[in-house]
């Protein structure tokens, strides 16, 4: 089990903010989040706005844990666009005392690069990680309050469904809001990664390049 507290719930959107008003497609950079990057993590999660501040502070923790032992108990995935600015990140690992089971810790857009894309991307390249790992499903746990409706919508639009819900987790009237994905034949891609040699080792897995630099429009 891991030392420090698992990760909360997700979020990825605001309903107030959008990235009209950019010029052409957004470049982006896939890669593993560095130690480096903790204020910039920080930054993103606050400036989502719907986040507490306690809650900022498990994002962290998760964050530190995986600096200290990548791929132990969390993997990291982020995007960055331009010279290390950092547009969105993406915790998850396997889930313990469960076979292939994994989880979306937090997902995490900054305003200013929401709605471009860069959410739907990151869950992409977690979903290929863990399913060339094997994953037979991917759960995430989020809130059921209202200014959580766009992250809701964005998870049931990604193919995930809801499956539990505990009223009152979070607070009196917050909901933990149970969401999971169902994976066919991932341990078929699994064993064709490793006869392919793509998967790698170390503190470079789990943010790889299977999708395009440019981000989606949709």
């Amino acid at each position: 089990m891991p030392a420090t507290p698992r990760g909360t719930r997700s979020g990825t959107l605001t309903p107030s903010c959008s990235s009209a008003g950019r010029r052409g497609p957004l470049q982006l950079e896939w890669k593993p989040p560095q130690r480096s990057h903790r204020p910039q993590v920080a930054a993103v999660v606050a400036e989502t706005g719907i986040f507490r501040p306690d809650e900022i502070d498990v994002a962290l923790e998760v964050f530190d844990a995986y600096c200290d032992a990548p791929g132990r108990d969390y993997w990291a995935c982020a995007a960055f666009a331009g010279p290390d600015e950092l547009a969105g990140f993406a915790f998850y690992g396997p889930t313990p005392c469960t076979v292939d089971t994994w989880d979306l810790y937090w997902i995490a857009v900054h305003p200013r690069f929401q709605r471009a894309g860069i959410g739907r991307s990151l869950l992409q390249q977690v979903e290929h990680h863990i399913c060339s790992s094997g994953a037979r499903m991917c759960v995430i746990e989020t809130s059921s309050r209202d200014d959580y409706a766009e992250t809701r919508d964005f998870y049931l639009a990604c193919g995930y469904e809801e499956v539990a819900r505990i009223p009152g987790f979070y607070a009196d009237d917050d909901d933990r809001v149970t969401y999971a994905k169902y994976f066919a034949g991932s341990l078929c891609l699994r064993k064709e990664n490793e006869s392919r040699e793509v998967r790698t080792k170390g503190h470079g897995e789990g943010c790889g390049t299977e999708l395009p630099l440019t981000s989606p429009n949709s």
